[in-house]
Parts: structure tokens; sequence; C-alpha cells
């Protein structure tokens, strides 16, 4: 991967998190989602412990100082986000998890102010707001008489679930030691394998388990490469070479690439409130993103 170039490995990071989405609506019912989020990240936990030992032994005296940030990011960017978004993909589309990442900028944002008390800037309250309005035109699929018996589906209320757990994980992100990519990738792997594991086991005990087919072992090479350690190793190196704040906007990738994916894989229609609903995102996160905080780096 040229990690040289912080937009095109920007570009690749929201692409393979855009075929996971897919991905994920796919098997939703055949494959345990708790099961492919523990391989997810255990597989390769694995494989990148045995190719990473050299920058582990040398990185662990700050590993061992810092486990307490680790483990957060772990169990947050890890562990937490990734169950939320397989078990609500089994609610809602690949196309709507992918519009509603687009609010994904807009949490980093408002978890900066919490957390850090970054300032907040009148343009960003006002993204936030036109962002919102983003959210309502997609959720009531563009007609305002639905907000009467508005109910929401479960999988979208995970999907904003998922989004505050991201954002909290990329808050932490300035807290990070400065180890290598690969170590930080093996620790991340670690904590988040360990995370899902009782989950995974318990889904097994109730009878949901793994189907020996082709679509399963796709799944589970393609879970355990792409979005995982492509993704996580090409965004974060992103952030590092241009900041969050620049950073950011590539999320909006995700829905485009998504909008083909699934209209092509999964015959789901884009529709004239999806692109209302991101077009208002689109603008609440350009106004949000006019006067960021502090950039995060890794």
């Amino acid at each position: 991967m040229p990690f040289g170039n912080a937009y095109l490995v920007l570009a690749l990071a929201s692409l393979f998190w855009s075929g996971n989405h897919v991905l994920g609506r796919a098997i939703a019912g055949h494959v345990p989602p708790l099961g492919i989020s523990t391989l997810r990240w255990l597989l390769p936990a694995l494989v990148l412990g045995v190719a990473a030992r050299e920058h582990l032994r040398r990185d662990w005296p700050l590993i061992r100082r810092h486990w307490r940030i680790l483990l957060l990011l772990g169990l947050t960017g890890g562990s937490i986000f990734t169950v939320l978004q397989y078990v609500a993909l089994q609610y809602t589309t690949a196309l709507n998890m992918s519009v509603m990442n687009s609010l994904a900028p807009v949490f980093m944002l408002l978890a900066g102010t919490a957390i850090f008390f970054d300032r907040l800037h009148v343009p960003q309250v006002v993204g936030i707001g036109a962002s919102f309005l983003g959210v309502i035109a997609i959720v009531t699929r563009g007609d305002l008489d639905n907000l009467a018996q508005l109910r929401f589906n479960r999988g979208d209320l995970m999907v904003v679930a998922s989004m505050s757990v991201w954002a909290i994980y990329s808050s932490f992100l300035r807290l990070c030691p400065k180890i290598h990519w690969l170590s930080f990738l093996v620790v991340l792997a670690t904590i988040s394998a360990a995370g899902t594991l009782p989950l995974f086991a318990l889904e097994s005990w109730s009878g949901f388990t793994f189907q020996p087919t082709l679509l399963t072992a796709f799944a589970i090479f393609y879970v355990a490469i792409f979005p995982s350690v492509l993704a996580f190793a090409a965004w974060n190196r992103g952030v590092a070479l241009i900041g969050s704040n620049r950073a950011a906007p590539f999320l909006h990738l995700i829905p485009l690439y998504s909008a083909v994916l699934a209209s092509v894989f999964l015959g789901e229609r884009l529709m004239l409130y999806h692109a209302v609903g991101f077009a208002f995102i689109l603008t609440g996160v350009w106004l949000a993103a006019r006067q960021g905080g502090p950039e995060t780096t890794l």
C-alpha cells in the first residue's frame, strides 16, 4: 500500500469499510454477527502478532505504560463498534448504514468538545443542525408526515450508537502512545478480539454458529484483512499525514461506494430521500469542519 499518499490511503480505507457494510448485509442471517466480529480481530491479532514481534518488543515499555488508553481504544474502536455494526446490519440496509456513517465527523466534533473541551464555533453548530436534518430525511423516508408515527428501525439506532462509539475512539486517539503502526494494530486487534470473544461464546451456545459455505469463508477472509488491518492502517496513516479534520471528509466516500456496491450486489435502490439526506449531512459536516479542534495523529 502506498503509505506516503494520504489521499489515496484515506480513499482506500473508505472503500474497504464500504465493502464491509455491503458484505455485512449480504451475510445477515447466515453468518453469526458476534462470531464474525470476533474473527475480524482474532485472525489479524494472530497473524500480525508474528509479523510485528520486533516492533512489539521495542514498543512494549510504552504499551505497558499506556495500557489504559490502549484498552479504551481497543474496546471502543474494535469490540463495541464492530459488534454494533454487524448486529445493525441484521435489521437495516447497507446503504442506510453508509449514509448514516456520514454523521461520524459531527459526532467526532461533539465528542472532542464534551471530552477535551475543544472549542465549538457557530458554523459548527449550524453544521450539526444541518446533519440532523439529513438524518431525519432518511429515517422518515422523505415524508415529514411520518414523524407523527415515527418508529426507528433498531438497526438505524445501532448505527447511530456505533457512530457515537467511533467518535469516542477517534477523540481519544490523540492520547495514543507513539508506537509503530503494526504494534498498535496488534494491540488493538488483541483487545478487540478479547472483548468480543465472550459474546461469541454466548451466541454459539444459543445455536447460531458458522455454516461451512463459500460465503462464510469469503466473509471471514474479507473482514479479517480489508476493513480491519488494511482500512485501520490506511486510516491511521492518513490521519497522521494530514490530521483528523482534513481526513474526516473522506468518510463521505463510503455512501458513494456503497450506493454502487449495494446496487450491483444486493439490488438495493438509491432513493431520492437518501440523496437529500446525504446532501444535508454533507453540508452540515462541511460547515462543522470549517473550524476544527486539535488534529489527531498516530
